[in-house]
Formats: structure tokens, sequence, C-alpha cells
């Protein structure tokens, strides 16, 4: 049996990648609650006792009630409502008298976004009081009143516009003072906008009188679904999709208008539902009568829908012999199927085009440009006000052995050329570095090189090289090294928010996009604490200069409600996510170190070389780091304006964050703090792992302030990623280690003490199976069962001296099977767990023993005699061999 990972490739083609039949039927609408079945409660920690709860085994819904009626738990919360909970808030009845007495909504159209916020309003406000205030369209003079509407429609209410300032479209004034709230809008959307924006002050128990506006940095404020027709979606992570299925759209849309109106409330104005990786069919009549449908729903929120183009679509839809975008039948072609589009969504907001990338069609095919690509779609829709964003993640593969090559060159060599070439309606949608979503990347040079055509900056709230919503990862500081960084065109302040929003080169457009990919998991992403992400998006979309910590601590609130330790807590977890994920995955701008070729999830550090791709780390067993200079390297440097690039070009004055990224150094090379790149290595891949940790008692120190569904949700998911971190460790570690053939100055890496590895169990039914890579088994060697029918025994006796310890169990989790393992102490039942991750966890399975399907559990406070005899028993089930890894033996305090 080859349950070693395989050789697949890279990128955002969800056809390059191993195809699980029916794997979006994995997901429930709601992602169960798993537990330990634990046994001998007279060895085991009170702790395990009350909760029976660390990792993976149904819990019965009959304890699950009893559980609710006896323990007096808050009421459970699934997630669907996100920040939008309008919870009662302590003492809310004192504020009753407070608040007006009416609202004044002024359009009674229900489909209008005003009319909207008329409903939200009155939903909002009995949620947080318990007060149901009455709705009415007219009179915006009327005393004790929230006003709802645009400026101009308050205004001919006769009512006095003066003392509010000019807004911008989207933008809006918000007043609290006096007797009445004005919330009024540049346009009925702004005026939507201002009313979540008084909804989230009450939420937070904010009644504080305000008068002010607020308008926006950009006018593009999007997000990306990367939705297929068949309901899968690539780099998803939370269930199906909310738009597709059997290749047209759902009838149920529901959930779509669930979604506009969460997208609505953090400012999110337009949504491109498919795959930039598009499929071409979704232009037949009946689709585009159905993407009437999602339009529908979105419009009460003031989002409207955009879509995916596939370029060869006049070939593979059309019929016809070329898609050259010079060609009289194509812009026919293309003509015919906008004004179509425009019929059945009067709003289209515009396309996204993915060209000659990662095999999709494109101009190039027929020596066009790519600025005649765009232009193509973009006098399509000029006419009705439509916009092109047309993606700058465009490159060829590579040969390695030239030194000179490199895949960050290309959206620079690609586009710079053509800037000023592109018609008004096109923006160029930039990635945030150049290579692809890393844990860590210089910012696009791109930004500095297209001063005459406009720009949007290209996040990915999809956790896709990030830990796919399995890892705890808060993005915003991330994204902030970017949207904060200085390129200094022309020796100026260049922002890059600057940039993206137009001010910086007048442009008539700009913004941000983010590639989301929720679905139908109630949790929306799959992970609570992963929609911080989504809302603190859209913010930074609005403002991007305001502060992730505040925006995070915001959100927090809203999901969470107003207990200083919950927002104390979260806030700890989350700003300090994103430093130890970097630390246990990639540093130094080495990038992320994860599995390239296959689901980009786990750890696999030799996938980055030997290929094509790009992302080449160029490690050998002397030296590491790509040499991106000018003078000796791949002149990628030399793509930034002289300021920023004389800083890149010196290793001197290269940041150590990004050292590895700009330069080829030996492993013994000193960092700015004085440290060997290989110990910086070893120390912070220890210290990320090390942090991981910290955050399951944080979030254990929750328990009775959340309700339990959303606890046990996040509890089970802060224990994965606390084992998770613990493989990233050591196979980073070990990677580099053998290598380089340098030790650990701690003497950790390769070092194990309190592990007992499997292989050297007394087995029966069970062999030893060398793992590749090797690095992702400890000490190389796993085991699995002889057969796939019949179970395996591991023993050991134990020489530990007599005392508590935590027994962590790591073991293998592959899709395809669902073994079931038992564990005993003495020959009585320690506990019981079954390899389901992929009912649990979203992340993009695995076939292999590997860094992807790597997963630990772990039994605490279990008391040890010295002498005691450890038996784990494990039955396959499918394609799973029961694969074992290692047992640790674990003193209190120690992390292993």
């Amino acid at each position: 049996m080859d349950i070693n990972r395989p050789n697949r490739a890279s990128g955002e083609n969800g056809n390059d990648h191993v195809i699980l039949p029916h794997f979006d039927k994995i997901f429930s609408a709601h992602f169960p609650i798993y537990y330990v079945e634990v046994g001998i409660y007279d060895r085991v920690h009170p702790w395990i006792q009350k909760t029976r709860a660390l990792l993976p085994v149904r819990y019965s819904m009959v304890r699950y009630l009893f559980s609710f009626a006896f323990l007096g738990l808050a009421a459970a919360e699934n997630g669907l409502n996100a920040w939008l909970r309008y919870a009662p808030i302590p003492h809310a009845q004192n504020y009753s008298a407070s608040l007006p007495s009416n609202i004044v909504s002024l359009n009674s159209t229900e489909t209008s976004p005003v009319y909207t916020a008329g409903t939200e309003l009155q939903n909002g406000i009995q949620g947080i009081f318990g007060k149901r205030l009455s709705i009415s369209h007219a009179n915006g003079t009327a005393s004790s009143s929230i006003v709802v509407g645009t400026v101009d429609e308050y205004a001919k209410t006769g009512a006095s516009i003066q003392g509010i300032p000019e807004l911008e479209e989207d933008g809006f004034w918000l007043s609290s003072k006096g007797g009445n709230v004005q919330i009024l809008g540049e346009n009925e959307r702004g005026a939507l906008y201002g009313a979540f924006e008084y909804l989230s002050m009450l939420a937070q128990g904010n009644l504080s009188s305000v008068a002010y506006a607020s308008n926006p940095n950009a006018p593009i404020r999007w997000v990306n679904q990367w939705d297929n027709l068949d309901g899968s979606i690539e780099r998803g992570y939370g269930g199906p999709s909310i738009f597709f299925e059997n290749g047209t759209i759902v009838n149920d849309l529901t959930r779509a208008a669930d979604y506009a109106r969460l997208l609505a409330s953090v400012r999110v104005n337009a949504v491109v539902v498919n795959n930039v990786n598009a499929n071409s069919s979704l232009l037949s009549t009946t689709n585009i009568q159905g993407l009437g449908r999602i339009a529908d729903a979105f419009r009460p929120y003031g989002v409207r829908l955009g879509i995916s183009l596939d370029f060869a679509s006049p070939m593979d839809f059309g019929g016809l012999p070329t898609y050259d975008p010079l060609d009289p039948s194509v812009i026919s072609f293309w003509t015919n199927v906008t004004n179509q589009i425009y019929e059945s969504v009067p709003d289209f907001a515009g396309y996204l085009v993915k060209a000659d990338s990662e095999g999709q069609a494109g101009p190039l095919t027929y020596n066009r440009t790519l600025s005649q690509g765009g232009n193509l779609f973009a006098k399509a829709l000029q006419p009705h006000g439509g916009i092109v964003m047309f993606r700058a993640f465009v490159y060829n593969m590579l040969n390695e052995s030239d030194w000179k090559a490199d895949r960050a060159n290309a959206a620079v060599q690609f586009f710079k050329d053509l800037d000023g070439q592109f018609d008004d309606n096109v923006v160029v949608q930039i990635k945030y570095g150049p290579i692809d979503f890393q844990v860590r990347e210089p910012t696009s040079p791109l930004f500095a090189n297209l001063l005459h055509t406009s720009t949007a900056i290209e996040l990915e709230v999809a956790q896709e090289y990030l830990g796919q919503q399995c890892h705890l990862v808060y993005l915003p500081p991330l994204w902030k090294t970017v949207l904060d960084f200085d390129l200094r065109v022309n020796n100026q302040s260049s922002l890059v928010r600057n940039i993206i929003s137009g001010k910086r080169f007048n442009r008539p457009l700009g913004g941000s996009a983010a590639v989301v990919n929720v679905g139908t998991n109630t949790t929306w992403l799959g992970s609570h604490l992963a929609m911080s992400n989504l809302y603190a998006y859209g913010r930074l979309a609005w403002n991007p200069a305001q502060d992730p910590q505040s925006i995070l601590q915001d959100w927090i609130r809203l999901t969470f409600g107003l207990d200083n330790k919950v927002i104390d807590t979260i806030t700890q977890m989350s700003m300090e996510s994103w430093p130890a994920y970097e630390s246990y995955s990639g540093n130094l701008g080495i990038q992320t170190l994860t599995d390239i070729l296959y689901t980009h999830f786990g750890p696999n550090p030799a996938s980055q070389d030997n290929n094509g791709y790009g992302q080449w780390t160029r490690a050998d067993h002397l030296t590491i780091g790509m040499d991106r200079t000018v003078s000796n390297g791949t002149g990628f440097s030399g793509q930034y304006p002289p300021e920023i690039y004389e800083m890149y070009e010196n290793i001197e004055t290269t940041p150590d964050n990004l050292l590895l990224w700009f330069h080829h150094v030996n492993y013994t090379h000193r960092l700015h703090s004085g440290q060997t790149i290989i110990q910086h290595f070893y120390d912070a891949h220890y210290s990320g792992a090390d942090t991981a940790q910290t955050f399951v008692p944080l979030w254990e120190s929750l328990e009775g302030k959340i309700d339990s569904e959303r606890y046990n949700d996040v509890l089970f998911r802060q224990t994965y990623q606390a084992g998770h971190s613990i493989v990233w460790r050591d196979a980073i570690n070990n990677y580099f280690y053998n290598l380089s053939g340098i030790p650990d100055e701690a003497n950790r890496v390769g070092n194990h003490p309190y592990r007992v590895e499997a292989e050297s169990m007394t087995l029966s039914g069970y062999e030893p199976y060398l793992v590749n890579p090797f690095e992702m088994a400890s000490n190389f060697t796993a085991i699995i069962t002889t057969s796939n029918n019949t179970a395996g025994t591991a023993m050991t006796t134990l020489q530990y001296p007599s005392g508590t310890y935590d027994l962590a169990v790591n073991y293998y989790d592959l899709i395809g099977g669902k073994s079931h393992w038992e564990i005993y102490l003495n020959n009585q039942t320690l506990g019981r767990w079954y390899g389901n991750n992929e009912d649990t966890l979203g992340h993009a399975p695995s076939t292999y023993l590997d860094g992807h399907s790597a997963t630990r559990i772990t039994f605490r406070d279990v008391q040890i005699e010295k002498g005691d005899m450890l038996k784990i028993v494990g039955m396959p089930n499918g394609i799973e061999p029961a694969p074992l890894d290692y047992v640790a033996v674990l003193p209190k305090g120690i992390v292993d």
C-alpha cells in the first residue's frame, strides 16, 4: 500500500489536486462536537471526568441535552449570526427609556437598502434592549425618532441638512445628539452602512452621543468566492457552496442573503460568486437567470454581484473557432453575453478575469497583450457601468537551474510595460506579495510600477497556506505590513493603502478584494475564530488605517459579549497567533514551507524546490535563501523604487524577517540579533509551537463565559492546533538539521526523552513503516496494521518515575477510512478515539502518512506507576491502516 505523499501540482487550479468524490457530503450543516470516551476514572484527573473532552468521538445528544438542562449553561449558538447576534447587553432595561421611540425609514420599497436598514434597526434594538420600535416611512422631522435614508430624501421631508458634510459614494452621516438619531447616506447603501454602525455601537454597550461622517478609502470593496458549479469550493474549508450545486444555482438562496447581510454590515459592496478557474457553462441561459436570483437576494443589502470568466468561453461555450480578443466574432460574443447578464442583473458589478496563468486561457495565446485581453471585457461592460478586475497573478513555469529565474519577477515583467494601456474601467488586482498568500512576503513591487492604471490589493481570508481555519491565525497584522508599507515612488510618500485608493496616482478606481470562500457550515468559514478575519477585512477595506487590535476587540464584543476576561483572552490569543504560526511554519522570509505540491496544509519543506513553480528556498547542505539582488541574483530588488531597492539590495539593511527572501547565505550567517540562521530556525519553531500550546488553557479559562456549543467547537480546534504545531515544529527542524548537519545548541532537535516510538513497542498485527518525507514521522518511522481488516496491538512497559503525566499519542488520520484506536493502562481502558478528522476539520485532507494527516490526541493528568503496561489497539478501516507514530509521556509543564 502506497500511503506516502504523491507528486501533485501547485497553484490555485483545483484540477491539479487530489479530487475526492463527494467530499462536499462530508460536511454537515454544522461540524459536530467530538469527545474522547474515558475510562478508569479513578486514575484520570477530574477535569477529564467532568468534560470527557479532548479529541474525537461523537458526544451523544442525550448527554448534551442533559448537560444543557442541568448545568444551566447559556443557550448554544452555532455561529450563523456571526457578529450580528444583537445579544442583550447587561442592564439593558436601564437604557430603554433613553432610546428613541420609533424608526423612520425613508423608503417603503422592501428591496431597498433603506427599507432593510429600518427592519435591521428594529430587530437589532429589540434584541439588544428588548424594546420593539415601530417603523414608518415618512416625516423625517418626527420627534424621538431614528431617521434612516439618503441625504437627498431626508432633505425632501423638509428637514435641515445644515451641518452635514458632503459625503462620498457609500459614505454616511451618523448623529445621535439631541432627541433624534440621524443615519443618512450619500446613497441607500451608505444609509444601510450607517444603520449597521449605529447597531454595532449599541451592541457593544456604547450609547454615547456622536456626530460624524464616515467615507470609504476606496470604491471597490469586493470579496471573491472560488465556488465551482458542482458545489465544491476550491480552497474552501467551511463546507460546500451556498450558491451552486449540480452545475447550476441552488434553489434556496437564504444563505446567500444572510451572507450579503454580513458583508453589508462591514461595508463590502460586491461578491464575485464563482471560481477564478471559471466554468464557461455559467453563461448558459438557465445560469444567467440563476445569477439574477442571487442578485435579487443581495440587492436589499446593497451588495452587487460579479462573476469570474473563462477567457476561452467563445470557443468552449460559444462554438467559435477562436477566442482572440481582437476577433470581431469574439467581441460580439462578449457584448451579447454581457447584455444578457445585465438584462437579468441590472446592477451587475462586473467581471473578474484570470488569464494566461496556471493553465487558464488568455490573450497571449494569440500574441495579444494582457491589456488587450482586459479591454475586451471593459468595452463590453462600459455602457452598463461595469468594471473588470484583471488579476496580476500571471507566471510561467521556470527552470530552477537558472540562477536568475524568479517567479517573484513575473507580475512586473508581465504588467509594467502595459501601464496606461488598460481602459479606465479596468482594475489590476494584485496579490499582496509577489508569490502567493505566504505567511510573510515583501510588498508586491507592482503597486509601484502602475502609475497610470487603477489597482486593487488581493488578500485571502481563506487560510489556504496558513492553517486552513484549523489553526488560529488572525491575519490583519500581516495585511497591515503591506497596506502600511511606503513604496516611496519618486521619493514621495506612497503608502500602499493610498495607492489602491486611487489617491496617490489620481486614478478613478481602486480598492481591495479578498478571497473568502464561505460555505454552508453554520460557522461560515469552518471556524468561529476565523470569522474575525472576514470582519476585519471589511473594516480595513473601508479604512485601512485602522488598528487591527481595535478592530479585533470590536469583533469579540459583537461575537462573544462584553465580558472583559473574554475580550482580553481572545485578544491575546489572536494577536499572538500570526507570529506563532510564522515561527513554527516558515520564518526569515523563507515562505510558509507547506506542501505546495499537494494540499497547502501541513509541512513539506522539500516541496518548495526541484520543480518549476518558483517558490524556491535554494536550500542545500551549506546555504539557504533566494538571492534576489541586482548585483548577483534575480534582480527582483531592482523592481522597487530606489529607496526600497537600496534597503533590500544590502544585506545589512534588509530586515531579518525578510532576509532569506532577498539573500542567499550560509546557515551560520548571523542575524542582527546575533543568532545564526539555523539556530534561529530551531528556536523560532520551538517558541511558536510553545505559544500554540498556551491557546488551549487560555481558551479553557473562558468555560462558562461562552455558550457550550461555540466553546467546545473552539476548544476542539485549539487542541488540534496545539498538536499540529508540534508536527510542524519537528518536521521543519528535523529537515534542516538533516540537511545542514548543524545541531541545535539547546539539544532539542531530534532528542525526545519523553517519547516512546511506536516502532520500538512490542507489536502484534502492526509493522514498522518508513514515512516519506522522512521528517513527517518521529525517528522517520511509523507503524501500520499488517492488513486492512485486522487489528494491531502495540505494547510497552513504562519506565518513567511514578507520578501524574499527560499522555500524547501522535497518529495519522487519512481520508478514505476511519480507524478506531483504544488505549489501555494495565488492561484498563484509558480512552478511545476515531480517525474522523474529515468529519470534524475542514482542511484539505490527505490519503498519505504525511504532515497533513499527522494528528495528536492528549490524555491529561493520568496517574502512572513505574512498570505500568501501556497498550494501544488500532482497528483499520478503509485505506486507513490505524497508523501510529509515537506516545509522549509528559510530566506537568513539559510540552514535548
